[in-house]
């Protein structure tokens, strides 16, 4: 953003997100004149004055003459934005410090060819043109540094054609996210093993196999109540059933109470990963969820997902 843009009004900056599709018009695009545009100016000036000074008609027609042609440039330069829309964004997931590639899908409203556009965010710009009667796709890469949803923000789109005199600009403010994951632990340890062990003797309640009688607890179900066992034992059994627990790879939370919140993240990050890579089933506990066991690029997804939107 250049100097001369700062001291607008923040009301032609479109900071508020929008719905896409976005389309522009020429009350959202905005004209200025580049630092080759001044200097082009004050030649311009100098030609009338001089032309004036001397009486020299030949000299005043031509500068009128280059300044009519450069008046109907800033009908072009605008019009090279006007009747542009953006229809969609997409990016696939990544993992924080991974530049997002999000690809904007533009589309041409009035059929004709365009010329010299500049799709920029923050330091990131991709050139594109787009082609008459059809969608053109442009991707640009922006730097991640945090994980859960990230927001593009503004987008803005510009040019300078056709000679660069001024330049004109719209901002493009879509009201869309897209989930960063968590950054995987450079040099993790290997998957915990501990969870392959006695393997079949381990049980989980509550599941469907019969496992044996306990005393009765306050919050279990009147049906699995043993009534005949209870009045040979004179207190009051309840039926447990349970169910082997697998013997997948378990990725515990709380197996790592030494390290604090953002590193079991990222241990954990790793070891999800490590496990999609060699093919194994796994579970995932969390504070407040456990996953699985399960396997394959959807499980995973879903497991990554919520490590990234952990508080």
């Amino acid at each position: 953003m250049n100097q001369a843009e700062r001291r607008l009004p923040a009301l032609t900056r479109y900071r508020r997100a929008e719905t896409l599709p976005i389309a522009l018009h020429g009350r959202r695009i905005y004209i200025l004149p580049t630092g080759y545009g001044f200097f082009f100016g004050l030649i311009v000036l100098a030609m009338l004055i001089g032309g004036l000074n001397f009486n020299n008609n030949p000299a005043l027609l031509f500068a009128f003459l280059v300044a009519s042609v450069s008046m109907v440039s800033f009908h072009h330069t605008v019009g090279d934005l006007r009747g542009l829309s953006l229809q969609s964004l997409r990016a696939e997931s990544v993992h924080a410090g991974t530049p997002l590639r999000l690809v904007c899908t533009f589309r041409e409203a009035e059929h004709r060819q365009r010329s010299g556009l500049v799709l920029e965010l923050n330091d990131a710009k991709a050139e594109f043109v787009a082609l008459p009667a059809a969608d053109t796709q442009v991707a640009i890469e922006i730097p991640t540094h945090r994980r859960g949803y990230f927001k593009p923000g503004r987008l803005r789109l510009w040019t300078e054609y056709p000679f660069g005199i001024v330049w004109a600009w719209s901002w493009l403010n879509p009201e869309r996210s897209f989930l960063v994951y968590a950054r995987a632990e450079p040099n993790a340890p290997g998957l915990p093993t501990g969870s392959r062990e006695d393997h079949g003797t381990r049980m989980r309640a509550p599941g469907e196999e019969w496992q044996g009688l306990r005393e009765y607890r306050n919050s279990d179900p009147p049906r699995h109540i043993a009534w005949k066992q209870s009045a040979h034992a004179e207190t009051l059994l309840v039926k447990e059933f349970a169910d082997p627990v697998s013997d997948a790879v378990c990725l515990d939370w709380f197996s790592m109470p030494e390290l604090d919140t953002e590193t079991r993240i990222s241990r954990l990050t790793a070891w999800v990963i490590a496990a999609q890579s060699e093919g194994l089933s796994f579970r995932l506990i969390l504070p407040e969820h456990e996953f699985g066991p399960g396997s394959g690029d959807e499980f995973c997804a879903r497991c990554l997902s919520d490590l990234a939107l952990l508080p």
